[in-house]
């Protein structure tokens, strides 16, 4: 151990182990430096966290603490008592609507690492909800362990309502287009088809109290109820009334009750989205929806199901209604004249139209004369429907013989002006000369048959069985009784089941 060699050895080995020993206190030293650096730099991280006027936000994971600034809290309107540090106090202010979502992003974030970046409504302190947009990244330790995450949330209420205006408003635009196009697509039917008269004709009495009755009302939003026997001419009142009221710029809607199946009055009436019924393939607006603004004619109103009268109701108290497979509501503003030859007293009593709704509807009933009773006025009709027949046929008809008026007068017109219009066109159809020929033999009624106990129902049976006898019961086709009687095959089927007419 004295030889050289060994004290060579010895001393190699102490300074090795001096040297080790100096390393392990420099690095110690260096690593407490760094770790006072990081706690420095952490601390005045979250010092300027705090003290930010932006948005900023900083979520320990393991301790599930938050750090916002103060800027964030200033723009929810509380303090940072209010708004303690905890991931908690963000949640409970979420909107209901974007809890769900804006755990589902965080949670996709930390698993598979894609950015953060979500749109949701906080509430402030006044009870308001603001839209804010966040973005955030977490940071990850050596073993994948998400440990904090960061980032800044902006307030975007102004421009996210901006947005939604636009949408509103590009909603509602496409409601007025899709509510034109329905306009325009009735306009259309309704243009191709033709009207039995095209102005009301008389200067009777009678048909000058209608007049007073129609100026009367035209200019309110009052319901009117049109009355009278089949063929009066109750739809001409109902667009007299209209074409003087404020209304006149718009269509007259109309729909009639008899001349639709029950099942499909409703999609009629009040729409139906699609899918709402086998054979809806497409969204559907409803009259109502069209008349917006307008002026709705319900024909033959006393046919209208038992089962939708409520809905009628409804529409007609509140303006409400949903269309047929949507629970939304719709609010309209509609002036709605209806029109009926029953004797809804009568079918009030039966139950088969609702009190309350026949109290809605006779608000303001004008009552439009059979023709029988106002005999002086049949001249007026006779000399306007030839010139209006003549001149569609390209004929010529340079007079009506007295006795061919006369007959005409002594008629007891079941059919009302319809039936005069037929007749005359078939007398027409028939004159080969300058002199109107008559071809339907017009005999005078039966006593009994003007009994005043007859109820209108009891009347227009009677003509109706009447019409089918003399045309062998051929109910559609030429020469037909739907054609004399100037209605469509379907509303006389609906009438004849109605009124229990059965060919023997």
């Amino acid at each position: 151990m004295n030889s050289p060699n060994a004290a060579i050895i010895v001393a190699f080995f102490c300074g090795a182990v001096a040297l080790f020993v100096v390393g392990l206190i420099l690095q110690r030293v260096r690593y407490s430096r760094k770790q006072r650096e990081s706690r420095m730099s952490e601390e005045r991280y979250l010092q300027a966290l705090e003290g930010s006027t932006d948005g900023l936000w900083d979520w320990d994971l393991q301790s599930d603490s938050v750090r916002y600034s103060d800027g964030f809290i200033k723009t929810l309107g509380v303090s940072s008592q209010e708004f303690p540090g905890d991931m908690d106090s963000l949640r409970s202010r979420l909107h209901p609507e974007d809890a769900e979502y804006m755990r589902a992003a965080i949670e996709n974030h930390l698993k598979n690492r894609v950015p953060f970046f979500v749109e949701c409504r906080l509430l402030t302190k006044p009870g308001v909800y603001l839209w804010f947009l966040s973005r955030g990244q977490a940071v990850w330790d050596d073993a994948g362990k998400a440990v904090r995450m960061s980032g800044w949330i902006q307030n975007t209420t102004e421009r996210k309502q901006s947005e939604l205006d636009l949408k509103a408003a590009l909603s509602e635009i496409k409601q007025l287009r899709d509510k034109l196009e329905a306009e325009r697509a009735y306009l259309q039917e309704e243009i191709k088809s033709t009207y039995n008269y095209e102005n009301i004709i008389g200067q009777t009495d009678q048909i000058n109290y209608v007049f007073y009755k129609i100026e009367q009302i035209a200019d309110s939003d009052t319901t009117v109820l049109v009355l009278g026997e089949t063929g009066t001419g109750k739809e001409l009142v109902a667009r007299a009334v209209h074409n003087l009221s404020l209304r006149k710029d718009r269509a007259l809607v109309k729909i009639n009750c008899a001349a639709l199946p029950p099942t499909l009055i409703e999609s009629e009436l009040f729409g139906h989205e699609k899918g709402a019924f086998t054979g809806a393939h497409t969204r559907q607006l409803g009259r109502f929806e069209i008349a917006n603004g307008a002026t709705l004619f319900l024909d033959e109103i006393g046919e209208l199901p038992l089962e939708l009268q409520p809905k009628l109701l409804r529409v007609l108290q509140d303006g409400e209604f949903e269309r047929l497979g949507s629970s939304r509501t719709i609010k309209v503003d509609v002036r709605v004249i209806a029109a009926t030859n029953r004797h809804m007293e009568e079918e009030v009593r039966r139950g088969r139209f609702r009190e309350d709704l026949w109290y809605r509807l006779n608000i303001f009933p004008i009552t439009v004369p059979p023709l029988r009773d106002r005999k002086e006025d049949i001249p007026l009709l006779v000399d306007s429907f030839v010139h209006k027949i003549t001149k569609r046929m390209g004929k010529s008809i340079e007079s009506i013989p007295a006795n061919v008026m006369e007959l005409l007068q002594d008629y007891h017109w079941p059919g009302n002006i319809r039936e005069l219009e037929n007749v005359l066109e078939r007398a027409v159809i028939n004159s080969s000369g300058p002199k109107l020929h008559l071809v339907d033999e017009l005999k005078k009624p039966r006593k009994d048959s003007t009994k005043a106990n007859r109820s209108l129902a009891d009347v227009e049976r009677a003509h109706i069985v009447r019409v089918l006898e003399q045309t062998d019961w051929k109910v559609s086709g030429k020469n037909s009784a739907a054609e004399i009687l100037g209605l469509e095959r379907s509303t006389l089927r609906a009438r004849m089941r109605k009124l229990d007419i059965l060919k023997p």
